[in-house]
């Protein structure tokens, strides 16, 4: 299949992350993949949500949302209509599921770190960039709580990022952008570490089933590409796994 802008099926778009881009967040970083920018900030929380309280663990959660000019067409604030939809619900759930997998939440304490994940331009894998740029933001907390003497050892126990793969008129593509997603027979989001040990697993047939060849050669790509983003990640000199 020939791609709109030129890349092969197993090529990701361009990859870009930049750290410590918000000066009043304990971590954050810039991540762009080809047009879908994010930006992904830590805070830290010196208290657990209730159901932790007095456990001695801690705890990692996300908050993630579009910014009305992100897309073609205006989005609203979800705060002025009062709610979040299912999707935003979602996929913020995702990112949290996925980043409190990086860490041994018991060496956090009784604290959490909360990653916002605010996209200002979407062109098709939001939710994956902000997972793949949320692990750049956390770790870069981390690494201040340690030189800050805030935390005893380092929490981090593995690297995580993410990426999209899906069918596109029977073609199996890495990294979509939002035309191909949009037209995608299969969609699918691969969570997974840099030893490419599986996290989470996201995949939904639009049209027709697939076949297990189609989901070995997507699980492939997917693999291709979370190798890639991880040695960008690793590039960065960040605190990492133990």
């Amino acid at each position: 299949m020939k791609r709109s802008n030129g890349r092969k099926e197993d090529e990701l778009r361009q990859l870009f992350l930049g750290p410590g881009f918000v000066k009043n967040a304990l971590g954050s970083c810039f991540v762009k993949f080809g047009d879908t920018h994010v930006v992904c900030t830590a805070t830290l929380d010196e208290k657990v949500p209730p159901f932790l309280r007095n456990t001695g663990s801690g705890w990692i959660t996300a908050e993630y949302g579009m910014l009305p000019c992100s897309s073609s067409e205006r989005i609203e604030r979800e705060a002025v209509k009062g709610k979040q939809s299912g999707r935003t619900q979602e996929i913020q759930r995702l990112i949290g599921r996925a980043l409190r997998t990086a860490v041994d939440l018991r060496l956090l304490g009784e604290r959490q770190i909360k990653i916002d994940c605010d996209v200002i331009q979407a062109d098709g894998g939001t939710r994956t960039a902000s997972i793949t740029g949320g692990y750049v933001a956390l770790a870069q907390a981390v690494q201040q709580l340690l030189r800050r003497r805030r935390l005893d050892c380092n929490p981090i126990v593995r690297q995580i990022a993410a990426i999209s793969c899906g069918i596109v008129d029977g073609a199996a593509l890495l990294d979509l952008d939002y035309a191909e997603d949009s037209n995608a027979d299969v969609d699918a989001n691969f969570v997974m570490d840099s030893d490419l040990n599986i996290v989470e697993i996201q995949m939904t047939a639009e049209k027709n089933p697939f076949s297990k060849a189609s989901l070995d050669k997507l699980l492939a790509f997917a693999e291709k590409g979370i190798k890639e983003i991880a040695t960008a990640q690793q590039s960065l000199n960040l605190i990492g796994a133990k």
